[in-house]
């Protein structure tokens, strides 16, 4: 069963180098225990601009298949490591990164400033990637179900 309140961010576009990365995508979810439904925030950068833009909240209610959905996420992400030091490598190769946070798992990847080309102590194997890719398939989701 997921946690009852979590957040979680899901960025398109973490790594750097000498200049910081230029996401094209920012999505949050957020549960409230009190409340029935996710929040959903996202900002987006359409191709050629120069800055995200504000796509307003959503919200998705919290129904069965949600639930089962935010479940498996919370399950993919107790098992796969996050790169060691935090930032230094996108160990998945997707430019793209999770956090997420509630009261038993506290897990990110990408690092705040995102991925800065450095080398990750820590490896993601082709399972740990697979594992990965269907974590932003399932915000992906989420995201796109919200209205």
């Amino acid at each position: 069963m997921p946690p009852s309140e979590f957040s979680l961010r899901l960025q398109h576009g973490i790594t750097g180098g000498f200049a910081p990365p230029t996401p094209s995508a920012i999505h949050t979810v957020t549960a409230a225990q009190n409340l029935p439904h996710l929040i959903i925030n996202s900002a987006v950068r359409p191709d050629g601009t120069p800055s995200l833009q504000d796509a307003g909240a959503k919200s998705l209610t919290n129904d069965a298949e949600t639930s089962n959905l935010v479940d498996e996420l919370h399950g993919i992400l107790k098992t796969i490591p996050t790169e060691l030091p935090p930032g230094s490598e996108d160990i998945y190769g997707m430019d793209t990164s999770i956090a997420w946070g509630s009261d038993d798992l506290q897990w990110m990847n990408g690092g705040p400033q995102g991925c800065g080309g450095g080398h990750s102590q820590t490896k993601a194997n082709d399972e740990d990637k697979a594992k990965f890719k269907r974590a932003v398939e399932i915000v992906n989701h989420l995201v796109g179900k919200a209205a």
